[in-house]
């Protein structure tokens, strides 16, 4: 299913950010985070949801013996702390600003349920999301509990080609511009970022992809 680990093409601060929506414009104000600030913590209170204006969102938690273990990054129009909206009261994961700047658009709960009440296209939207995010949320635990780094990193790259891939109509190649490190990938996928470094270029040498700082070329396919 396309965009299992992330829903990028689908702006939701387009769709629901309450600038959009008259009743709520003129009181409704964007917070600004600087690299590393959390925007919440495990077990902060749960009564907003949060749409990303512009920057990138890390989301995860820590182990009892001290490891952070990375759920998501997220850029820019894409919406997290959604589990609120289901009546989570504490949150079990952090939320921290992995930008120089990164600017979040807080929506609290009961606005959203207001406008989800008022609207049943954008509440089916919002259900929609929801749903997306955990078959994300699962697929990713699979990959990461049951498959090896190598599998993991293709899988990976696959969904980045449904989500920021096009061909290159010279030479035939899936060319993926993507907005990620590869500390974040590294993250993502639960591997050290010298590994995955290694990782990428035996495949380079074995001529299954070409990389850059910012971009993938898939000269095989991926199976």
């Amino acid at each position: 299913m396309k965009n299992l680990w992330f829903l990028n093409n689908v702006n939701l601060f387009q769709l629901l950010c309450p600038h959009k929506f008259k009743e709520f414009k003129e009181c409704h104000s964007f917070d600004t985070y600087k690299k590393n600030d959390y925007i919440y913590f495990e077990e902060d209170t749960a009564n907003k949801v949060y749409l990303i204006e512009n920057g990138k969102v890390k989301l995860g938690y820590y182990t009892e013996e001290g490891e952070e273990i990375v759920n998501a990054i997220l850029t820019k129009g894409e919406l997290f702390g959604e589990k609120a909206i289901l009546g989570e009261e504490k949150r079990n994961e952090f939320a921290q600003s992995v930008d120089s700047i990164t600017s979040i658009c807080p929506v609290s709960v009961n606005t959203l349920l207001d406008l989800m009440q008022n609207d049943k296209t954008f509440s089916l939207s919002i259900y929609k999301f929801l749903g997306f995010r955990f078959k994300k949320l699962e697929r990713r635990l699979q990959l990461v509990l049951f498959k090896d780094i190598r599998t993991r990193f293709l899988e990976f790259v696959k969904e980045l080609c449904d989500d920021y891939g096009h061909d290159c109509l010279k030479s035939g190649h899936k060319i993926i511009v993507h907005p990620y490190t590869q500390k974040d990938i590294a993250s993502l996928i639960g591997t050290s970022r010298s590994n995955l470094n290694v990782l990428m270029n035996e495949l380079k040498n074995e001529n299954i992809i070409n990389f850059n700082r910012k971009e993938i070329r898939i000269l095989q396919k991926i199976a």
